[in-house]
């Protein structure tokens, strides 16, 4: 990607550090801005491999303008710790309990991670009052939403999953502090992120554990399920443009501050079916050897019912985000399976 975001002698505080998208991000921070200073948060927890995220940290630690700290978003006194030493200029709030499933057997992880976690951070930012927060939402708000693409101004009342009503509530709480003490914030609803270093618990990565091991791949409403899969380069091109330019304060009719405050999707518009979606896999990790080329798909694959608190399709309308940004995501389905089949070939050989 030729776009470059430049931070001059920002300090920048990442919570997530080790997750995912938040390993991805610091990276890119730190390569494009070595005068910059963040600050990585994360509990590196064992809801998947601790190995992959020790890995993520590992490729993060030759970027001598990154700090990590191991510490708990949920425990307030870690998080007031952080602000008093840096003052960070932007914070980035990635850490959260992922995953729709396991959020219907684990509901306390959600609850501290996701509410108390996210009221922690806004909490630190009313006191220490930072030029932006930027925080993780989710497709998942959309719930079981008929219209389609899913737009930022649609009604988004009905969460079908704890993990859901929790991002939810992460808007609603945003927008109250954006509003009640002038705090610019931008929410950033992502859909269904994959890419090299993933999260094991996602579709893609899961099959490819199960196939590996010879095991049956279960494929959700009979594979008449679709996903707006969003590559993670995209994802993090997105939030670093995004990072840069905070909602403007400005005062109403009243005098009073409107709440600085913004949404949008990051997707890319694109929705696959999920049988296509595990056609494109399979010759991925066939062409990177991951599996031999006389694999039986056909017999490790079982096409089941839906399963609770999922939906049958998401798809984003990135439009606002196009128009305040420039920028929509446009890697293809195909060339983002070929670099994670190859990235899993050389992590797990």
């Amino acid at each position: 990607m030729d776009y470059t975001v430049y931070y001059y002698n920002k300090t920048i505080l990442i919570t997530g550090a080790a997750g995912f998208i938040g390993a991805a991000l610091v990276k890119k921070v730190c390569e494009e801005n070595p005068e910059a200073k963040v600050i990585g948060l994360d509990s590196v927890n064992d809801y998947y491999d601790v190995r992959l995220k020790e890995y993520r940290l590992e490729n993060l630690t030759k970027f001598k303008n990154f700090i990590f700290v191991r510490g708990n978003l949920a425990d307030k006194k870690v998080v007031e710790n952080l602000f008093k030493e840096y003052h960070p200029d932007i914070v980035v709030n990635l850490a959260a309990q992922a995953g729709v499933r396991y959020s219907i057997e684990h509901p306390d992880v959600y609850i501290e991670a996701n509410l108390i976690g996210f009221y922690n951070i806004l909490e630190a930012c009313r006191h220490y009052t930072p030029e932006h927060l930027v925080y993780a939402s989710s497709s998942s708000v959309y719930g079981g939403n008929k219209k389609v693409p899913f737009a930022v101004d649609d009604k988004v009342d009905n969460p079908v999953s704890l993990y859901a009503a929790t991002k939810k509530s992460n808007e609603l709480l945003a927008h109250a502090y954006s509003k009640l003490y002038n705090i610019p914030s931008t929410g950033l609803r992502f859909f269904t992120v994959y890419g090299p270093a993933g999260r094991p618990d996602m579709a893609y990565f899961g099959f490819t554990n199960k196939l590996i091991k010879g095991e049956k791949i279960q494929i959700f409403n009979y594979g008449n399920c679709k996903r707006d899969f969003t590559y993670i380069d995209d994802i993090v091109e997105g939030v670093m443009r995004v990072m840069a330019k905070a909602p403007q304060k400005r005062d109403g009719e009243d005098g009073l501050p409107l709440a600085p405050y913004a949404i949008y999707n990051i997707g890319n518009s694109n929705p696959e079916n999920l049988l296509d979606f595990v056609q494109i896999l399979q010759e991925e990790l066939i062409r990177a050897k991951v599996l031999p080329e006389d694999y039986d798909f056909d017999a490790h694959k079982e096409l089941v019912a839906m399963q609770p608190g999922d939906v049958p399709v998401t798809y984003a309308d990135t439009s606002a985000l196009e128009k305040d940004f420039g920028f929509r995501p446009h890697t293809k389905l195909r060339d983002g399976l070929r670099k994670f089949a190859e990235w899993y070939k050389e992590f797990y050989g």
